[in-house]
């Protein structure tokens, strides 16, 4: 893909989650539960980094489970980082950073440390390029604590038919099916008015690319969320 496309696409995803930041955070009240598995798993006195954390729910449920460790939630919204610093207890370590996975250095905004657990809950399938997804993953890799895991999730809205309905042409935002590459999708929101994204449609098969190529190895696949258990793809990733 052309830096410049990657580029118009990474802004209409900044214009839409800025538009529509309220509307997004309503639907996204209550962890999805291939989340609540992961964390299950989790122990309870861990360093966490939650990349792309939204309205900070996954943060609030942690604080109600006694989570011990520390936390630091990202997220290139300023209106979904206000929400996702309230209703937390005083006693419950947070840190939340405006951050854009997009730029090449963005982990150097961050505390000097490495993480236990870092999360990227529904957020890689909003990063055009298959350059910048890497990039962004050689980051995630140096935070890293050796023996740490990266858990991921990646939306699978082509299982659904009716999420297949909400696919626009890319002529409405004046590109063509050449100028994106395999797996890019455009999608409509239609709650409060009326907005598109950008969204990559991960194989299994794409994602263990991915893997490999970062120095990570796939120790853990699965799905979950929807009413057909399908419409999140799950992976753990450690070190090889």
């Amino acid at each position: 893909m052309k830096p410049k496309i990657a580029k118009l696409l990474i802004t209409l995803n900044h214009q839409f989650y800025q538009k529509f930041s309220q509307e997004f955070s309503d639907t996204r009240l209550r962890l999805q539960p291939g989340v609540q598995k992961i964390l299950k798993t989790l122990p309870s006195n861990t360093r966490l980094l939650d990349l792309g954390c939204g309205n900070g729910e996954l943060a609030r449920v942690l604080a109600r489970d006694v989570y011990r460790g520390s936390y630091v939630g990202t997220d290139f919204s300023p209106n979904l980082l206000e929400t996702a610093r309230q209703d937390l207890p005083e006693d419950f370590s947070a840190q939340f950073y405006p951050l854009d996975l997009t730029t090449p250095d963005w982990q150097e905004h961050l505390p000097p440390l490495q993480f236990d657990f870092i999360f990227c809950f529904a957020t890689l399938h909003h990063i055009p390029s298959r350059e910048i997804r890497i990039k962004i993953l050689e980051n995630v890799r140096f935070r890293l604590k050796s023996g740490g895991k990266f858990i991921h999730s990646n939306w699978q809205f082509l299982n659904s038919e009716r999420l297949k309905k909400r696919v626009q042409p890319w002529e409405k935002v004046d590109l063509s099916p050449h100028d994106v590459d395999e797996g890019d999708y455009l999608l409509d929101w239609r709650r409060g008015g009326y907005g598109l994204r950008y969204v990559h449609h991960f194989s299994p098969t794409e994602l263990r690319s991915l893997a490999q190529e970062t120095g990570f190895s796939v120790e853990e696949s699965f799905f979950s969320d929807g009413k057909e258990g399908n419409l999140g793809l799950y992976q753990v990733w450690g070190g090889s």
